[in-house]
């Protein structure tokens, strides 16, 4: 870090500091998740915040899932002072803070297992080449009216529907403020096409604070809609016949303060960088899979159909496309955005967005060329039309995800041997477990008949 970045950060510091002392927080809770995407958490006295800030907080890393082993266990969870805030959950006798840690290595090196420092990692790279990537994601969700056996909805709406007796509309309501009041601004929120399926949609800010947005917003979703006795879920795919919960993200690069993607003499006002861009994601898209589709239960959303893409390609109108490039809106050029169609709630942020910028600046480093736009649904092509078009498919399951990813070298540099041999590890593991489960649907259909 350079001399600037120290002094802005002891600033930083000296503001939570202060801001604990005057408001009388009594915890603050360092946060930080495992390579899956699970949050972690773990609360300090304000007494131990400053020496914290200094020296970080020492832990046993072996314990946490993708971590350390347990002869190189220990390491250290430094706060990001800039992502403070007062938790609004708290008791009002018992005011908590929040802070998103980074973790290290014992020597302060960023520690191999830690997906923030992932990112960044990635993050610096795009800075090196003058990019800063800014993405807003659409998250959906489902609320049901308990968590195990079968899904219960709670009501039958669809999509926009204002439903004013549907308890989901108060809970949305209430984390909206929820997020409001954790410095997480909200575009947009509605009921979505399916019943019980909401979304709710981030707005636009750089890819680091937007992974630490994603990690709040769904411990705040989670958190509302247990205060108000019913469960919610970034399952991609929780129930049969109708579509799953996905996280549609809006990518672009920015380059000395402006759109990199814009170019107003081009006919759709996309520059070379946003179609080399678009390019890479297609080309390492199966790659990627496996990263922003992590469960055995995220194939079966993409199986499905509806607007999940199945296929590799591209489109400004055709929903069907795996990115889709929206219309930029009239007179605003920083709007010009690409939208990767293919992630998943349940996928860790810091690693997803990981890959999808690596693999967007490897086809602008190397000058990708971009494929023809796919002017019609391949939902409506038979498997030969498809072949004749040249348009690949996604990885049907988990399982071959995991053979494309481990054969990519862009996949392992951007997460890093550390993380990249152990998700395939964990994951084949879930594989296994899940191809040795009997299901329902085997037994309804073979038991009587066999």
């Amino acid at each position: 870090m350079d001399e600037a970045g120290k002094v802005r950060q002891s600033g930083q510091q000296d503001y939570v500091l202060r801001t604990v002392e005057e408001r009388g927080v009594r915890l603050v809770r360092l946060w930080f998740t495992d390579v899956l995407g699970r949050h972690k958490s773990v609360a300090i006295s304000p007494a131990e915040l400053e020496t914290v800030f200094e020296e970080g907080l020492q832990f046993d890393g072996s314990a946490i899932d993708g971590f350390s082993r347990v002869q190189e266990s220990d390491v250290l969870a430094r706060p990001d002072a800039s992502t403070f805030e007062l938790l609004p959950w708290a008791a009002p006798d018992e005011p908590s803070g929040t802070v998103f840690c980074d973790i290290t290595n014992l020597d302060g090196s960023p520690f191999e297992g830690d997906p923030r420092q992932v990112l960044r990692r990635n993050l610096d790279r795009a800075h090196a080449a003058g990019f800063k990537m800014f993405c807003a994601p659409e998250v959906e969700f489902f609320y049901l009216a308990q968590n195990t056996g079968q899904p219960v909805l709670l009501d039958q709406a669809s999509y926009f529907d204002l439903t004013t007796a549907d308890v989901s509309s108060d809970l949305r309501k209430r984390t909206l403020h929820m997020l409001e009041a954790l410095s997480i601004p909200v575009e947009y929120s509605f009921h979505e096409d399916a019943p019980s399926q909401h979304e709710i949609d981030l707005q636009y800010t750089d890819a680091l604070t937007m992974a630490d947005s994603v990690m709040t917003l769904r411990l705040a979703v989670k958190k509302i809609a247990m205060e108000g006795g019913v469960y919610a879920t970034f399952m991609p795919k929780p129930l049969n016949g109708i579509q799953g919960s996905g996280m549609h993200t809006h990518l672009s690069l920015f380059r000395d303060g402006s759109n990199a993607f814009f170019d107003g003499d081009d006919e759709h006002g996309l520059s070379a960088t946003a179609r080399s861009f678009i390019a890479g994601l297609l080309h390492h898209s199966r790659e990627i899979t496996a990263v922003t589709n992590q469960l055995v239960n995220s194939y079966k959303r993409i199986n499905e159909g509806y607007e999940a893409p199945r296929y590799v390609s591209w489109a400004r109108n055709n929903r069907s496309a795996l990115v889709r490039v929206p219309v930029t809106r009239t007179g605003r050029p920083d709007s010009t955005r690409v939208e990767y169609r293919a992630l998943d709630p349940a996928c860790n942020p810091y690693l997803a967005f990981s890959v999808l910028l690596a693999a967007g600046l490897r086809g602008v480093e190397e000058g990708y060329d971009l494929p023809p736009e796919a002017a019609v649904s391949l939902d409506e092509l038979s498997r030969s039309e498809q072949r004749d078009l040249g348009v690949a498919s996604l990885p049907t399951n988990l399982s071959e995800a995991l053979d494309e990813m481990e054969e990519s070298e862009l996949v392992r540099d951007a997460l890093g041997d550390h993380i990249f041999e152990w998700f395939l590890r964990n994951k084949r593991a879930e594989w296994s477990n899940y191809q040795r489960q009997v299901t329902p649907f085997e037994l309804e259909q073979y038991l009587p008949n066999w």
